[in-house]
């Protein structure tokens, strides 16, 4: 996953600490540069760094707060946490006015709902953009291009960020032609992908049930970066939520069972299905094919998993899915139990009269 908070502060430090050392003495200030992950990790105020890197900064913490910790706090932190994590972003605010992520963090916990969130954020996009351009242009071309292009990177991740999170929020209100389009855009802008939103795409795609888009999209993963198989969960669950809802049963059951042996071992949470809040200043950074990103996918796939009445209460993609694993995986269905205990196996009916077998 591509944006990790804590990473991107020790760039920008990094990037403002090699621009303050001598450009005469390279010796010099390679000797001088080796001293500053101790002086960031121990005392990052003696840095040079200005108020939009100090609003960063602020924005790390509240990251990890609001990302990290109140997720997985109970109720008697919860509170705190909600107002640290605010008022780390109200001054983040007050010190950089344009400091995009944080106005776009704290809009998400203001806003009083998914559709007012998304009308926010499609009205200041241009805005964002037009902001982060600037800054981009603004630095100069010193000859270390390197450095120049990293710098101008994190001048655009601001608006990448913007148009990731507004894909996500078109796609949690039921707008999937929006959440397409705003995907589109940000992949024309960054063919990489830092962003991820190829995984946003391809919920989208499912739910406007549009294979041929979602197989153009799997051909468009050789220019990421870093380069990935079109494999991952959210493609998987896409391509497999097509087959069920054209009834090819077959070809579900064989991209279950392909998606499975992508994240081996972790059989579980396709039965278990649990949903995570959504990550408020980027996508949860969690290392490719692990437990944790099939969890991700899973929660964000909800919107295909729980389509549709199903007596279980999870949708009919969902009970298919959770059913099909637990009749492959006999010991994911005992490991899913052992967590959540998704099914209870009083006379093989699950507690709301799902079936398990």
């Amino acid at each position: 996953m591509a944006y990790d908070p804590r990473r991107e502060d020790y760039q920008r430090l990094a990037l403002r600490y090699a621009q303050s050392l001598s450009k005469s003495d390279p010796v010099a200030a390679a000797r001088a540069f080796t001293d500053f992950g101790r002086r960031f990790a121990r005392d990052r105020d003696t840095l040079p760094q200005s108020d939009a890197d100090r609003a960063f900064h602020l924005v790390s913490i509240a990251a990890e707060v609001i990302d990290y910790q109140l997720p997985f706090s109970n109720e008697d932190k919860a509170g705190a946490l909600i107002s640290r994590g605010r008022d780390l972003l109200d001054e983040a605010i007050s010190l950089d006015p344009q400091c995009h992520d944080a106005i776009r963090m704290r809009a998400a916990r203001t806003n009083a709902t998914f559709d007012a969130q998304f009308d926010f954020l499609s009205e200041g996009a241009e805005e964002v953009l037009a902001s982060c351009q600037a800054a981009r242009d603004s630095i100069p071309d010193d000859g270390d291009d390197e450095r120049v292009t990293l710098g101008r990177d994190i001048a655009m991740r601001p608006y990448r960020r913007w148009m990731a999170a507004l894909a996500e929020e078109a796609l949690i209100c039921g707008r999937n032609r929006r959440c397409a389009e705003a995907g589109e855009r940000l992949l024309e802008r960054d063919p990489s992908d830092q962003a991820d939103v190829r995984f946003t795409l391809a919920l989208a795609y499912a739910k406007l049930e549009d294979q041929a888009s979602l197989d153009a999209l799997a051909r468009r993963y050789g220019s990421i970066a870093p380069p990935r198989a079109a494999d991952d969960a959210w493609m998987g669950i896409a391509r497999l939520a097509l087959a069920h809802k054209s009834h090819d049963m077959a070809l579900a059951r064989q991209l279950l069972e392909r998606l499975i042996g992508a994240y081996d071992g972790c059989a579980s949470a396709l039965i278990s299905q649990i949903e995570l809040p959504d990550g408020v200043f980027a996508r949860l950074a969690v290392p490719p094919y692990s437990e944790d990103e099939l969890i991700l996918a899973i929660s964000e796939a909800t919107v295909l998993l729980q389509e549709g009445d199903e007596k279980s209460g999870r949708g009919v993609l969902g009970s298919w899915v959770a059913q099909t694993t637990a009749k492959l995986y006999p010991e994911a269905l005992a490991e899913a139990q052992e967590v959540s205990n998704p099914y209870d196996q009083h006379g093989g009916n699950g507690p709301q009269g799902g079936d398990a077998t």
